[in-house]
C-alpha cells in the first residue's frame, strides 16, 4: 500500500512540475527580454544590401536610433543617408505592448510626414525584404507562444501574432540559451501558413558585457527569391537619447 501511494505522490508532482508548451515558450520570450534590459538607449550605422532575384545588388547607408522603454515597446527613429534618391527618407516607430504600434514615415521628396497605416504594416520597408512590423521592437505581449524542440543550446518557439493585421501567421524562433537568449533565426510564415521569409543574425559581439548584438541580418524572401543584408558597425550605448529624439518634428529634422 505504502509503495502505491508513493508512486501516486511521484506521479503527482512529476505532473505538476510538467510545464505546457505555451508556458515553456512564454517563459523563453520573457526570459530574453529580460537578459536585454537596461541598455536605455543606442545609435548604429547600418548598410543595407538588396539583392535581386537575379542576384544584382545595390546599396543604402543608414542610422538607426533606440530608445528603451520599459512601460511600453521602444521607440526608434532610422534614416537613409545614401543613395541620393533615399537620402533623408526616415521612419519612426513607437512599438506598443498591447495594441497597433505607431509609425511614421518621413519622405524629403514632398517634405511631408505619413502616417503608416496598421492595415500597410506587412507591406515592405523602403524597398527591402523586411516588413514595416519587422522594424518593431520584440515585446513580449505582441505574441502567444509554444515550445517546439530543444537541440544543445539551441531552444525553438513559435509565436503567433496577437495583432489581428499582422501580415503573418506566425513566427519560428530559435533561441541560444547559454548565450543571452539572444535570436539566432527567425522564420517568417505568411498568412497562408507558408514559409515567406528566414531571418539569419550572425557575427554577434557582446557590449558593456550583456547585451549581445548581431553585426549581420541575412533577411531571404523565399517566395520572391530576394534578399537583404544588414551590417551594423559602431554600436554606442553612451548616445544619452531621450523622448525629444522620438517626436515627429524629430523625424522631419532628421530627414533634412
Amino acid at each position: 500500500m505504502k509503495k502505491i501511494i508513493v508512486l501516486i505522490v511521484v506521479t503527482f508532482t512529476m505532473l505538476a512540475n510538467a510545464q505546457s508548451p505555451e508556458v515553456k515558450g512564454l517563459e523563453i520570450a520573457k526570459a530574453a527580454e529580460q537578459a536585454d534590459l537596461g541598455f536605455n538607449s543606442s545609435v548604429v550605422d547600418l548598410k543595407m544590401t538588396l539583392k535581386n532575384k537575379n542576384g544584382q545588388t545595390s546599396e543604402r547607408s543608414l542610422t538607426t536610433k533606440t530608445l528603451e522603454l520599459t512601460e511600453d515597446g521602444d521607440k526608434s527613429l532610422i534614416v537613409f543617408n545614401s543613395p541620393k534618391d533615399v537620402k533623408g527618407t526616415s521612419t519612426l516607430t513607437f512599438t506598443h505592448k498591447v495594441g497597433s504600434d505607431d509609425q511614421w514615415l518621413f519622405l524629403p521628396s514632398i517634405k511631408r510626414v505619413k502616417r503608416i497605416s496598421s492595415n500597410n504594416k506587412s507591406g515592405p520597408f523602403v524597398g527591402s525584404e523586411f516588413a514595416y512590423e519587422d522594424l518593431s521592437s520584440q515585446e513580449v505581449e505582441k505574441y502567444t507562444y509554444k515550445f517546439l524542440e530543444e537541440k544543445g543550446d539551441l531552444l525553438i518557439v513559435e509565436q503567433d501574432p496577437v495583432d489581428p493585421k499582422s501580415g503573418y501567421a506566425r513566427r519560428v524562433i530559435t533561441y541560444n540559451k547559454n548565450k543571452g537568449y539572444r535570436i539566432e533565426k527567425a522564420e517568417f510564415y505568411d498568412r497562408k501558413n507558408a514559409l515567406l521569409k528566414t531571418l539569419t543574425y550572425s557575427d554577434y559581439k557582446l557590449y558593456k558585457n550583456k547585451f549581445w548584438r548581431a553585426s549581420k541580418f541575412h533577411m531571404v524572401n523565399h517566395q520572391s527569391n530576394k534578399e537583404t543584408i544588414l551590417n551594423f558597425s559602431n554600436y554606442n550605448f553612451d548616445s544619452g537619447l531621450s523622448d525629444n529624439d522620438f517626436t515627429q518634428a524629430a523625424l522631419q529634422r532628421a530627414g533634412k
